[in-house]
């Protein structure tokens, strides 16, 4: 297999990051037009009018488990891991933060984001542990 295919899932994830930063950018251009706030309220992340708080954690998410994922990514490129397993997990793993950033960014229920949170989660460590396995040999 083209170890260089492992790019992919990593691309469609930046792509969603910029995304979000476009649904942040009209959320908080709406937000001053509508004097819910002040320009000047954007230098410190504490003061995040209410219409854009859920954005802001959104992205601030996108930088965290996925991580692990940019990380595990390059590392299977490396070792010449990526196979059809690696690969449909990484895209498992991305398809899943999609859905994430789809509920906080729209109803925010609770209940399907954190099960699309749980369900990368664990995608992503089945995929540290394949890697694990193929590091000794194993696999």
């Amino acid at each position: 297999m083209n170890q260089t295919t492992i790019f992919w899932p990593m691309l469609a994830h930046v792509l969603l990051i910029y995304m979000v930063y476009g649904v942040m950018g009209r959320r908080r251009y709406a937000a001053v037009k509508s004097s819910e706030a002040r320009v000047g309220q954007y230098k410190v992340r504490t003061t995040e009018p209410a219409s854009c708080v859920t954005v802001a954690n959104n992205l601030i998410n996108q930088f965290e488990l996925p991580v692990l994922f940019y990380v595990l990514c390059l590392t299977l490129h490396t070792t010449n891991g990526v196979n059809y397993l690696t690969l449909a997990l990484m895209w498992i793993f991305v398809a899943s933060r999609y859905f994430h950033a789809w509920v906080h960014l729209t109803s925010n229920n609770l209940l399907l984001r954190s099960r699309a949170f749980f369900l990368g989660a664990v995608v992503l460590a089945l995929a540290w542990i394949w890697f694990a396995l193929h590091l000794l040999g194993v696999v």
